[in-house]
């Protein structure tokens, strides 16, 4: 592989409820292979696996926002204030309608948001991929993301799978050139975790490259990133083209669709920031002292590589150390490919700020890899060579993948869990 390469095809629409049909019932298997491990581990423990997935860690934070509003804190015997202010308020209001309509409670709420959520992620991860690589591509991505090690946070009352869904659709409308839906779409995802602003970065940056190229190149339509009514001159339908923009429209477009969007992205997470602030009295940047008092920062991931460091100190901890460094030595491999297979602008940029803002927080480090869920365009390189293998080959991997991440899930969650 050198380059990947998108499809020259006549429409932009999303993709089909048929034409993603395979995606989402192989993710909906992975799913429910997860939960039935869970099911079955948590009994052997005497535990409840509902439990787990609703009303523990930070699905507590959430149905008390959803319950109480905004104002509750714990203060430690250490100094440390855990205040409900650092967590966004979208997926508790969603489970406060979910409350209201039906007769859910706010955890039952917040865990059919979830499901709801995981879904839509998934057909918009299948859109992505769909779009730039073709239906196999995408139907690998969308199980590369299912069988994720702590894949099992999909299907907890927690707010990645809603972030995900959100930030996936909108990084598909800007491949499509849909920039008020983009937009709009960023809005919301920051409204819902504080790494919003990577949509907004992502929406920003195709934005301002699109109008960059109108002014330089004008009445000359680019090619590369969204889809083209039709084929270059001499190509034949099935040829596919090397990606080289992050989908700029076509040229003469109207300005004021990438302006409005450009407009609508940051007001989510703005706003929520400096509300926080005037509510605390603590100025625009309030929200930092909040997180602060959980002890949350940006260190440029010092704290995490002395983390990493210690686990050296000792035997066995020393394998788990190893375990980290190779896993932390991947991400930024698959970044590279990425880059050197010329994924689209927005889609680098916006897995580049989840992945630093990840691994360079000084957040509870078993956090983590739940924080990391979001970046899936790093698992598309992955996906295409899947997608490139045989059918049966490509098929054992994610069934083993599958029961791996099954396994895993429900130990973890009956353990240290998600915090």
């Amino acid at each position: 592989m050198t380059d990947l390469e998108t499809r020259v095809a006549p429409s932009g629409s999303a993709p089909t409820w048929r034409r993603a049909a395979p995606a989402l019932l192989g993710y909906a298997a992975v799913r429910a292979l997860g939960l039935l491990a869970l099911a079955g581990w948590s009994a052997a423990r005497d535990k409840s696996a509902y439990t787990l997935l609703t009303a523990r860690w930070d699905a507590l934070w959430y149905t008390r926002v959803a319950e109480l509003g905004y104002g509750y804190e714990v203060r430690l015997p250490n100094g440390d204030i855990h205040s409900n202010l650092a967590f966004f308020p979208l997926l508790p209001w969603l489970e406060r309608l979910g409350h209201a309509l039906t007769p859910l409670s706010y955890a039952d709420a917040g865990f059919v948001v979830s499901l709801l959520s995981s879904l839509a992620a998934a057909w918009g991860i299948f859109a992505v991929a769909d779009h730039l690589y073709g239906r196999r591509a995408g139907v690998c991505a969308v199980l590369l993301w299912a069988v994720l090690p702590v894949g099992i946070v999909q299907s907890m009352a927690y707010s990645e799978s809603l972030f995900t869904a959100l930030a996936a659709w909108s990084l598909y409308a800007v491949l499509t050139g849909r920039w008020v839906a983009a937009g709009t779409l960023a809005l919301l995802a920051g409204l819902t975790r504080p790494v919003g602003l990577a949509v907004v970065a992502a929406v920003w940056t195709a934005a301002v490259v699109s109008l960059v190229r109108d002014a330089r190149a004008p009445g000359v339509a680019p090619s590369g990133g969204a889809r083209s009514a039709a084929a270059p001159s001499g190509a034949r339908p099935a040829e596919r083209a090397p990606v080289a923009s992050p989908g700029p429209p076509p040229a003469g477009a109207p300005i004021w669709p990438r302006a409005l969007g450009m407009l609508l992205a940051p007001l989510g997470a703005a706003g929520y920031v400096l509300w926080v602030g005037h509510r605390t009295g603590l100025g625009p940047l309030g929200y930092l002292d909040v997180q602060a008092g959980w002890r949350n920062g940006f260190d440029g991931g010092y704290a995490f590589a002395r983390f990493v460091a210690d686990k050296f100190t000792s035997f066995p901890s020393a394998l788990a150390g190893v375990a980290l460094v190779v896993g932390v030595a991947l991400l930024p491999w698959l970044y590279v490919v990425c880059v050197r297979q010329r994924q689209p602008l927005s889609l680098l940029v916006y897995a580049g700020v989840v992945t630093g803002l990840a691994l360079c927080a000084s957040s509870y480090f078993g956090s983590k890899p739940r924080l990391l869920l979001p970046a899936f365009p790093l698992l598309l390189p992955l996906a295409l060579a899947l997608a490139r293998a045989r059918p049966r080959r490509s098929a054992l991997v994610l069934a083993g993948a599958a029961v791996v991440s099954a396994l895993y899930g429900a130990f973890w969650l009956n353990g240290s869990g998600p915090p």
